[in-house]
């Protein structure tokens, strides 16, 4: 065979083997490497979550004498999906300096002292059933204001929000309004055997009972419609109103019966923290199928014993014969009336409402 230059054939070249040295990859964005190195945010500012809002946040700081002093932040998205809730803690950097369309940035959630929970629905059985609602963070109270009258006092109402209380561990205040149309005893016997701290108001009563168990806490306030709730918070907090109206500029809506709002009590001495009220207007009742059937006693401590002798996984209900609370009550160790209602809130964790707990 002859070569190229004497008028022979030419030889095909010899194909060249690559390997991976000769591979060049760009760097895209989505390849580059990423640190998890966060900033520190040395010098953020702590303040407490007033009020929520489509998105955007209401926060004072903890020793502000007045709600004017509001700075509006938003979540920052290294948060990742914490919620931020009522009552939270945080730390903000940015534009902290309130001022007309200023806007901070909340870079840290401090972790939680208690967390008041409330189901959508009590059906458990299906997924909006065990939805489960953070209402508020770090409440030190819960205020449960019941009428005595017009309208009667609904013990039904008032042993969920003790089993909501005590699931998330803050103490409970019964606050006993209309005391001028009827006496407490009925409802105080009921509760004899709880040791419930209570206070009873009159329209026209002084309120230093009240401001003493409520100064240095934050205490949620819950009620029926017609108990005297508004009433309560606008003697507590005389421009309440005013507030309710600073704290609603934030977003883009405007304050509605479903959103809970944190308010400053007036210092009316000189020393000492006067406390937070949060107004929860929009919460008439507390679903309770995130709480177990056993978490429940946590509400019934004068139960919780009589149960000792009760067979393994008893249900409590009233139709487990060999349940313990029966021969409990029957020998006078707790009242019957505390039994029945316990039951009622089984029952209603099984998507059944206690008519009581409806508003006429």
């Amino acid at each position: 065979m002859g070569t190229p230059r004497d008028g022979g054939l030419k030889l095909p070249a010899r194909k060249r083997e690559y390997d991976e040295d000769d591979v060049r990859i760009r760097p895209g964005r989505s390849s580059r490497p990423r640190t998890r190195t966060r900033p520190k945010h040395e010098d953020a500012v702590d303040a407490l979550v007033i009020t929520v809002d489509r998105g955007r946040y209401g926060c004072v700081r903890e020793d502000a004498e007045h709600l004017d002093e509001l700075i509006t932040a938003m979540r920052a998205r290294e948060l990742g999906r914490k919620s931020v809730v009522v009552g939270d803690r945080v730390a903000l950097v940015g534009d902290t300096s309130g001022a007309p369309g200023a806007l901070a940035r909340i870079v840290r959630i401090a972790e939680r002292s208690s967390v008041l929970r409330r189901t959508a629905d009590d059906d458990d059985t299906t997924p909006e059933g065990r939805l489960e609602r953070v209402v508020v963070a770090n409440a030190d109270q819960l205020v449960i204001v019941s009428a005595l009258a017009d309208p009667p006092p609904r013990t039904g109402f008032i042993d969920r929000c003790l089993v909501a209380a005590y699931d998330a561990d803050i103490e409970p205040l019964l606050c006993l309004t209309k005391a001028d149309l009827a006496g407490p005893e009925a409802v105080l016997d009921y509760y004899a055997e709880l040791d419930l701290p209570y206070v009873l108001v009159k329209p026209d009563s002084d309120l230093t009972e009240l401001r003493d168990r409520l100064a240095g806490r934050i205490s949620v306030m819950v009620g029926h419609s017609g108990v005297g709730k508004s009433t309560l918070v606008n003697r507590l907090v005389p421009d309440a109103l005013r507030a309710v109206g600073v704290v609603s500029a934030i977003g883009k809506g405007r304050h509605t019966s479903t959103s809970a709002v944190a308010l400053r009590l007036p210092r009316v001495r000189r020393k000492g923290d006067p406390g937070w009220i949060i107004d929860t207007p929009g919460i008439r009742s507390f679903g309770l199928a995130h709480v177990s059937a056993e978490s429940l006693l946590h509400g019934f401590p004068d139960l919780v014993e009589g149960t000792v002798d009760c067979p393994p996984n008893c249900g409590h209900a009233a139709g487990d014969v060999d349940c313990a609370l029966d021969a409990w009550i029957t020998a006078g160790k707790a009242d019957a009336r505390r039994l029945a209602s316990y039951r009622r809130l089984l029952t209603s964790r099984a998507g059944e409402p206690d008519p009581r707990d409806q508003i006429e």
